[in-house]
């Protein structure tokens, strides 16, 4: 078996304290009543016989979940990393979906996902009524379970998730740390620069931006390749967009804090030539582990061409389903593929620059290589198949 990558050091000193606030406090209080993650007292003011019902229901979803899925994936790609893997992971299109990164990617001191999706606001859980409150996270509640046995991360049920008061976004980031033993340490929100550096951001900045936000812009039409096919996204402009979580094992003082960035940004294209901090981030970090996942085969098309570009001259290695990087690209990049499962086809997806020939033809061409999990999407025949990448000189 392949070497896992390295544990963070123990701690030895507090770090330096980054500026604007830190919402550790709310970011406890939702671990504890919206992802279940503690048995710490629950106020009297708050709903708790909805809070029990709900975390029964969580409970038993990560049960379930670990049972069908983690369980079986963590080993089995645990096998298949190599040693001395980098520590830090970057998951593009991955909306809020830690948990997936966290079974991948166990020891990572810092994970990335990038999606459209925003944060939201924290803080909303303390000024919620009662009734409202345990609607909201059974609404939410009800997306993580669609996730969790989907094995992928719908953008429904991102969406939705991400819109209701209770912020989903960061629910489903907190229910990750619950499946894999994590708690959280402290919650910043945070806005990129021009050179792709962090800023934190006050609660003061925050209320002064929500004060004077006009709104969420409107659904926008977007042409892919050729002009052949439209996607729709819901484009989100939301003050509590960008947010950082630092976390460690539970009850594990002593352990160094490792950190969750969820940052929102178009990936496309037109919005990385208008405002490439996204990008320039990214760069910042070297070489790094990559992970895709249901990424809507967006990494197919011309119009991610920047993005796919970033992915292959840093990648360090990189698992996906068949919406990863296509083999043309790999291939002129000094890049292997190693594919496993079966895949025969996309299942919903139109192909203007016939990627899926090509997909069809690396299966096709390789050892057969059994799978015993869904990694992403099935494929056209609801087979489950996974791919790694990685530079051609690599061993696994």
């Amino acid at each position: 078996m392949a070497s896992p990558i390295a544990p963070p050091p123990r701690a030895t000193s507090a770090p330096a304290r980054p500026t604007g606030d830190d919402f550790a406090a709310d970011a406890r209080l939702l671990f504890r009543i919206g992802a279940c993650g503690s048995d710490e007292p629950i106020a009297a003011e708050l709903p708790r016989k909805a809070i029990a019902r709900h975390c029964r229901k969580m409970k038993y979803r990560y049960q379930r979940y670990r049972r069908a899925w983690v369980d079986k994936a963590k080993p089995f790609i645990a096998a298949l990393r190599p040693a001395k893997l980098p520590s830090v992971a970057v998951y593009p299109f991955g909306g809020g979906d830690l948990n997936s990164a966290l079974t991948v990617f166990p020891d990572a001191t810092e994970i990335t996902t990038l999606s459209l999706e925003a944060a939201g606001d924290i803080r909303a859980i303390r000024g919620l009524p009662p009734k409202q409150l345990a609607e909201d996270l059974g609404v939410v509640g009800h997306d993580i379970g669609r996730l969790y046995s989907a094995a992928y991360s719908t953008t429904k049920s991102l969406m939705t998730a991400s819109h209701a008061k209770v912020p989903g976004t960061i629910m489903f980031a907190l229910a990750a740390l619950a499946v894999h033993g994590h708690e959280p340490l402290s919650l910043r929100y945070f806005d990129l620069e021009p050179d792709g550096s962090i800023r934190y951001l006050t609660g003061a900045e925050l209320d002064q931006r929500a004060a004077a936000a006009v709104g969420g812009a409107p659904e926008a039409k977007q042409k892919v390749g050729k002009g052949t096919v439209y996607r729709i996204w819901k484009l989100q402009r939301n003050v509590f967009a960008s947010v950082e979580i630092t976390y460690r094992p539970i009850g594990d003082a002593g352990a160094a804090p490792r950190v969750y960035r969820h940052v929102v940004a178009n990936l496309d294209d037109e919005h990385l030539a208008a405002d490439r901090r996204a990008l320039a981030h990214l760069e910042q970090k070297g070489k790094v582990a990559v992970m895709t996942k249901a990424a809507s085969f967006l990494l197919w098309y011309d119009d991610f061409s920047q993005v796919r570009s970033y992915l292959t001259a840093n990648l360090a290695w990189m698992i996906s389903d068949a919406s990863g990087i296509p083999p043309s690209y790999a291939t002129a990049a000094g890049l292997e593929q190693i594919p496993y499962g079966t895949f025969v086809g996309a299942y919903f997806i139109k192909d203007p620059n016939g990627v899926r020939k090509a997909m069809v033809k690396l299966w096709a061409e390789n050892p057969a290589r059994a799978l015993p999990f869904r990694f992403g999407y099935p494929d056209a025949e609801d087979h489950h198949h996974l791919l790694i990448t990685r530079p051609r000189s690599s061993g696994s």
